[in-house]
């Protein structure tokens, strides 16, 4: 564990532990399939990182519906850690702490090709349907030649290996994951800011949010979080996604 243990103190919704809420399957966030059974992944270790620094004595995990949650009706909570975007309309129900991980769209190519940034304008790119890069593809980047828009993930991958497109964008975990299972045939060559960032979620009424607030804080400012990153997500999904380099628009 990082930092000091007791450093921060806070009145937990049950004596001695911290009570996290998540949503279940989140391989490399949260690894394993059942409440009982996660053990460790960023979001479970940073979440240890936290008891300690608070001086609590174990991390129980309840496993909650997403959309209840983020629609603050989850309640007995401390804080909530499963990949949840801070959004405008989120705040006006729960409270959030500074973002902890960055989601960026990812630029998947296949094995050999050399890109950067100013590249992207002439390149055939595809998307899918539905996800942030369909709107930041034509929105920011504004290629040459119009996305083409796929309804899925697999439909997206077959035209990319098949010739019918440069290069895909989707979240940057998501190519990462994609490019392990190719054998080496795809890479990820970048990735783009969208200022899509995850943070810890805190029930309205917390009387603690400031406080586990400033823990986090800690965590992210000593590295703690990069190295969750490094050693979970990097295994989860073929590559850490702090490690791939940024273009600008």
């Amino acid at each position: 564990m990082a930092g000091k243990r007791g450093e921060f103190a806070i009145a937990p919704v049950v004596a001695g532990q911290l009570t996290l809420v998540s949503n279940l399957p989140a391989p490399g966030w949260n690894n394993g399939d059942t409440p009982e059974g996660v053990k460790d992944g960023y979001e479970y270790c940073l979440a240890a990182n936290i008891a300690w620094r608070l001086g609590l004595d174990r991390v129980k995990f309840v496993n909650v519906d997403y959309d209840m949650l983020v629609g603050g009706k989850v309640k007995d909570f401390d804080l909530a850690l499963s990949q949840i975007s801070i959004t405008e309309k989120r705040k006006e129900v729960a409270k959030f702490s500074a973002p902890y991980f960055e989601n960026g769209i990812g630029l998947l190519v296949k094995k050999g090709r050399k890109l950067s940034g100013g590249d992207i304008g002439s390149l055939r790119i595809g998307v899918q349907m539905g996800t942030v890069a369909a709107d930041f593809v034509p929105d920011r980047l504004k290629p040459k030649v119009a996305a083409k828009v796929y309804p899925d993930a697999p439909a997206l991958f077959t035209a990319l290996m098949a010739d019918k497109v440069d290069a895909v964008m989707t979240d940057t975990t998501v190519v990462l994951e994609q490019a392990a299972a190719s054998r080496g045939k795809l890479e990820v060559v970048g990735q783009y800011s969208t200022g899509e960032q995850f943070g810890a979620l805190f029930p309205k009424t917390s009387a603690d949010a400031a406080i586990l607030d400033k823990v986090i804080a800690s965590l992210i400012a000593d590295g703690t979080t990069n190295r969750l990153s490094s050693k979970y997500l990097a295994a989860a999904f073929g590559g850490d996604p702090n490690g791939v380099p940024y273009f600008k628009p």
